[in-house]
């Protein structure tokens, strides 16, 4: 049961072929506790019992729940979580937050994270999250790392699930995203997108060490928790080929960043550039290994000449 508190919250939850887990995710937030909450959904066009599922829980909580008009192929979690932002009239709701579709939320997530917003004067907030497996292993997931001057140029700081926004801040980035509607194929990542407007326009972000969920790992991840040699090694090479700079200049493109130094060098693409950018690139992430290979990779354009055509 659901204790009201006068802090109103918008979830916005993205929906695909979720049928295996969607449920344990409506569960907790439904057991929010000292929020009044509106989830509205968005299902993207599913080929199983997804749709089914939250019209029931629809049905069963009406003064709750609220799903979107189906029926479109939106193509990704975050190109469905843009659609949210886009679409939803968010004049009500004093905050709003994200939610996937197959994670377990803490029932004190949505509460805490509006309490550690108020006594940090912010306008966004990301957490730690418990990454678990069927087998029952579970892993912290730490994304807690000080900010530094440029990280948001280049990052994420944390999953989009544990994102919670205020008014002031949601409205900003939904009346960006409509008068860029035509530009939108631009956004790689959705919850980046979000972190890197926040921070470029002057909002205040808080990253939580508590962990606020249970982050459900599995094969369709369209993310996942990114742990491991393996990932590093993926990491490593998406930077080596050039692609994931490219990435960074084209969303700074979107959000009008060109003028930041990291991304006038980037954009640069020469020797003396890439050292230049070396020497600060340990302003532009926040996690040490992170820093480090973001340093390789500097060093490398340097040495070598910058990738062309994406390819190193």
């Amino acid at each position: 049961m659901l204790n009201k508190s006068s802090s109103k919250i918008a979830v916005l939850l993205a929906a695909y072929n979720g049928e295996k887990y969607i449920a344990d995710q409506l569960d907790s937030i439904i057991e929010q506790r000292n929020i009044s909450l509106a989830v509205i959904i968005s299902v993207d066009k599913c080929n199983d019992n997804t749709l089914s599922i939250v019209n029931r829980y629809a049905s069963n909580h009406p003064e709750l729940f609220t799903i979107l008009p189906y029926g479109k192929t939106y193509g990704s979690a975050g190109k469905n979580f843009i659609r949210l932002l886009c679409d939803v009239d968010l004049t009500p709701y004093q905050y709003v937050s994200f939610a996937d579709q197959d994670d377990i939320w803490f029932p004190d997530k949505l509460s805490r994270a509006v309490a550690e917003m108020q006594d940090k004067n912010a306008d966004g907030y990301s957490s730690n999250v418990t990454a678990f497996w069927e087998s029952g292993k579970t892993k912290l997931v730490n994304k807690s790392f000080s900010q530094t001057p440029f990280d948001f140029l280049f990052e994420s700081p944390g999953p989009g699930c544990t994102f919670l926004f205020s008014n002031a801040l949601a409205k900003s980035m939904q009346a960006h995203l409509l008068s860029q509607s035509n530009k939108l194929d631009s956004i790689w990542l959705h919850d980046w997108y979000c972190y890197s407007y926040a921070r470029f326009n002057g909002f205040c972000w808080y990253i939580d060490p508590i962990p606020s969920m249970y982050y459900r790992q599995h094969s369709s991840n369209e993310v996942g928790a990114n742990f491991g040699w393996k990932s590093f090694v993926k990491r490593l090479g998406v930077i080596l080929t050039g692609d994931g700079f490219d990435k960074v200049s084209k969303q700074a493109a979107f959000i009008g960043q060109e003028a930041s130094l990291p991304i006038k060098l980037l954009n640069n693409k020469n020797r003396i550039s890439m050292l230049r950018l070396l020497i600060i690139s340990w302003q532009c992430r926040r996690q040490p290994l992170h820093k480090v290979m973001m340093s390789m990779a500097c060093l490398i354009f340097f040495i070598k000449g910058f990738p062309s055509k994406g390819r190193y």
